[in-house]
């Protein structure tokens, strides 16, 4: 008596279909745009009509920045007390505590690395229909969260709830095309943030609403040793070497 075919179980459509692994065109296109996106945006972001054109994303790029700031310097032992976002881009994270010059550091780092963390989370989400769904309404959330609990300032307060609110909506009513475009752009916005002023990373000093303060590079090399210059470039290779990994990951079946 012959037997029956027998029917292969299918996996979970957790990745994205791509056929041929890493190395398939499709995936190389996912990869192309993303990497276009990064560019685009650091260009656009050098120019006056680009930085117009882009206002809401910088004012996102901002928040991201502050709040990496904030939440590490509260998982030091600090207290986050408010987070001010500025129409013209610019913002500051203030918090309370005595950190040391090491905790001090590790704070103006995170300013940082830590959007580029979770950007490429982001991206990485991205191979994943379901993951990009969640990471969508965590986004969501997160946005209308530190609103309420951390915000302090009416740019903040208008911008970031509807950040929060388109976030929302794809997540729950778009197409998975569109959720990943939407998933891989915000990452980008989050793995980029730091060159909304490519001279931030290489410079002793930065404008906050028309006034100067030290840069978080500064901040770094006054509470540690070396120049600013040479954290600006150890977080530059740090930062590539993220986005990077996060193609490879999220190209991945």
């Amino acid at each position: 008596m012959a037997k029956p075919p027998q029917t292969r179980p299918t996996s979970a459509q957790w990745g994205l279909p791509y056929a041929d692994g890493a190395s398939s065109p499709a995936v190389k296109r996912e990869q192309t745009y993303i990497i276009a996106f990064a560019v685009l945006t650091i260009v656009a972001w050098q120019t006056a009509i680009g930085t117009l054109a882009l206002m809401p994303f910088t004012l996102l790029s901002t928040w991201w920045h502050e709040m990496a700031h904030g939440l590490m310097a509260a998982a030091l032992g600090a207290e986050f007390e408010r987070l001010v976002i500025f129409a013209n881009g610019s913002g500051f994270a203030e918090s309370s505590g005595n950190l040391g010059r090491i905790g001090q550091a590790v704070v103006a780092a995170s300013g940082l690395l830590g959007p580029t963390i979770a950007g490429s989370v982001l991206i990485i989400a991205s191979r994943s229909p379901r993951a990009t769904k969640v990471m969508l309404f965590g986004l969501a959330i997160a946005l209308i969260a530190s609103t309420l609990i951390w915000v302090r300032s009416m740019a903040g307060w208008i911008v970031l709830p509807l950040f929060a609110a388109g976030a929302f909506l794809i997540a729950s009513r778009a197409t998975r095309k569109w959720q990943r475009i939407a998933i891989e752009f915000l990452g980008v916005q989050g793995a980029v943030s730091v060159y909304q002023d490519i001279d931030y990373l290489f410079s002793p000093g930065a404008a906050v609403d028309g006034q100067v303060a030290l840069s978080d590079t500064g901040r770094i090399a006054e509470a540690l040793f070396l120049p600013y210059w040479f954290w600006g470039g150890a977080i530059t290779i740090a930062i590539v070497a993220m986005v990077w990994k996060s193609l490879q990951i999220a190209g991945r079946t």
